[in-house]
């Protein structure tokens, strides 16, 4: 299986917009059965304080010194980009929340091969249904609909179990330069950044498939020979 890791946040609208449109290349790409895809844990704000209280506008105004009807019209935008791939965002309910408790489920998740699941899950909850991701019940009655133990969610998310996770895969991103999301890398060498068009990620898709398809019939190790003995005894 040709292996896809995306990077991506809860609360970035560009993630889930860029998850629609690879999903879109993805069920025209005809090796589509042969790609695993891993979800990867990135923070915007790790330092961000969960506030229910506070609308998602005030608080972008708040923190990047922007006019409140500059943070409306910003997501005023998204919001119709999220339309043109059929999906339906309130940014107006969504909920200020830290990430990582919503990443730690995913972690969980993906351990039962529920990554994606979680992950739609999740960029539904925030971005269409208002709910708040930091909120332990939140997350118990996400993953019960996908299929995971609510009670095991409870149990693990009192403990500082995939913290670690986490940061692994933020350390990896910062490793290979990632300084945003949606990021895509294909095949461990090709990377998307961004919410692409579909033709951009068909035509990455394909490249990078027909790379790996390649490898693939090529010997794994280049030798260098030298007197042997053989199982039949001869040497």
């Amino acid at each position: 299986m040709m292996k896809i890791e995306i990077w991506s946040d809860v609360m970035c609208p560009f993630c889930y917009i860029g998850k629609r449109r690879f999903e879109d290349a993805l069920q025209q790409f005809a090796h589509k059965g042969e790609v695993e895809i891993e979800w990867k844990s990135f923070q915007l704000n790790p330092d961000m304080v969960t506030n229910p209280s506070v609308n998602i506008n005030q608080y972008l105004a708040d923190a990047k010194g922007w006019t409140l009807e500059y943070a409306q019209q910003m997501n005023n935008h998204v919001t119709e980009m999220a339309a043109e791939v059929g999906l339906n965002y309130h940014m107006d309910n969504a909920v200020v929340a830290n990430s990582l408790k919503a990443h730690r489920f995913t972690h969980l998740a993906k351990k039962y091969n529920l990554g994606d699941a979680a992950e739609e899950a999740l960029f539904k909850a925030y971005f269409t249904e208002g709910k708040n991701v930091d909120d332990t019940d939140t997350l118990a009655e996400l993953g019960s609909a996908i299929g995971l133990n609510p009670d095991e969610i409870k149990q693990t998310l009192v403990t500082d179990a995939f913290i670690d996770d986490v940061k692994h895969d933020i350390a990896e991103a910062q490793y290979l330069g990632i300084q945003g999301v949606p990021f895509f890398v294909m095949n461990n060498k090709y990377g998307v950044s961004g919410a692409q068009a579909v033709p951009v990620f068909t035509q990455t898709l394909e490249k990078a498939f027909a790379e790996w398809n390649d490898d693939q019939s090529k010997p794994k190790l280049d030798v260098i020979e030298g007197p042997t003995c053989g199982p039949d005894g001869d040497c």
